[in-house]
């Protein structure tokens, strides 16, 4: 069986085979960050080419600015959640904390794990809600209130990236096409 580690362009795109995996993978770091994906090819030689222009796709987008270089959506709910922990201490119920980590086990992090922070805009935030409303557990969707106080965790999440210096700026999260939901009755 042939070597499963090689390495082309000066050593700066690695291509691997995973253990258990038909595949080559390849890796390179660049801009702070260490960037894989599949090659989707069984063959080295093949693998090879397919790297090579991988990684001066990556050289082009970085250069031109286009190449993400933020935090995960996952690193800052991981922050979020232990700085509520810290900062909320004795003063709230230890229900409000479980029920934060629930739903970023549960359904947030599920959704916007993989994305980069900048990434998260009004539009996937909006979609977001159309999945939840979708989904169906035990017979029923979800309440509206339910994924409200998702929306909540969410909220917080992002705003501790922003005081982070992560996040540059809140993208809207109000639900569109909606009108209040307070209700007022007559004199």
């Amino acid at each position: 069986m042939s070597e499963t580690k090689h390495t082309i362009l000066g050593g700066k795109v690695h291509i691997y085979r995973r253990e258990n995996s038909r595949f080559w993978q390849c890796s390179s770091f660049m801009n702070g960050k260490n960037r894989r994906t599949s090659t989707k090819e069984e063959s080295l030689k093949l693998a090879k080419e397919f790297a090579e222009d991988w990684y001066l796709t990556l050289r082009g987008k970085s250069a031109q600015g286009e190449l993400p270089n933020d935090r995960a959506f996952t690193f800052a709910t991981e922050k979020f959640l232990k700085e509520f922990e810290a900062d909320t201490f004795g003063q709230r119920n230890p229900k409000c904390l479980k029920n934060h980590q629930n739903h970023v086990r549960l359904h947030l992090n599920p959704f916007f794990g993989r994305m980069g922070l900048s990434e998260i805009t009004t539009t996937k935030i909006q979609e977001y809600r159309l999945a939840r409303m979708k989904s169906i557990y035990r017979s029923k969707p979800p309440a509206l209130a339910t994924i409200q106080k998702e929306i909540v965790t969410l909220r917080m999440t992002l705003k501790s990236a922003v005081r982070h210096g992560w996040l540059s700026h809140m993208p809207d999260m109000t639900a569109p096409y909606r009108g209040s939901t307070k209700v007022s009755h007559r004199a």
